[in-house]
């Protein structure tokens, strides 16, 4: 009798120990990921719209994005990821061994005859070491979408 009492006891404690792990990697994997902290920009320029769309596209190119896709009347410029390095090693940089990436998102809305809103969107995210994943953070001040936005109105003149 006493035994039989052990190997139940045994067994329910198993059992629990059993779905508690279970419960707890259930309700790890059930969590939501927050959201996205994305840099915004937004200004009204006293330029058309097609005149700002070529600064827009000049201006991130310099500064390192690739635009993805090539259609003019497109009014959302999307960028990929910037690089870092000139070089055909900047995939490594920006996949495994860097420890940050951006991306750009540029919205264009004709507002009246000659003025154009823009509204820029930069995502940024970090590592902390080589086999951390990749986590968002805030943008550095160099990629941020307020600068971006400058580099916008410098090239048209607008400063």
């Amino acid at each position: 009798m006493l035994s039989e009492r052990k190997v139940r006891w045994s067994r329910s404690c198993t059992h629990s120990a059993i779905l508690m792990v279970i419960s707890a990697l259930l309700l790890g994997c059930a969590t939501t990921q927050g959201s996205q902290p994305v840099d915004t920009a937004e200004a009204l320029l006293a330029r058309p719209e097609a005149q700002v769309k070529t600064a827009v596209l000049q201006v991130l190119s310099a500064d390192g994005y690739t635009i993805q896709g090539d259609d003019t009347r497109d009014k959302t410029v999307t960028t990929g990821y910037r690089e870092e390095i000139d070089s055909v090693w900047d995939w490594l940089l920006i996949r495994r061994f860097g420890v940050g990436r951006s991306w750009v998102t540029a919205t264009l809305k004709q507002e009246g005859e000659g003025a154009t809103r823009v509204t820029i969107r930069v995502t940024y995210e970090g590592k902390e070491s080589l086999f951390s994943a990749w986590r968002d953070y805030e943008t550095p001040l160099q990629q941020s979408a307020q600068n971006q936005l400058r580099l916008l109105r410098n090239a048209l003149g607008l400063l």
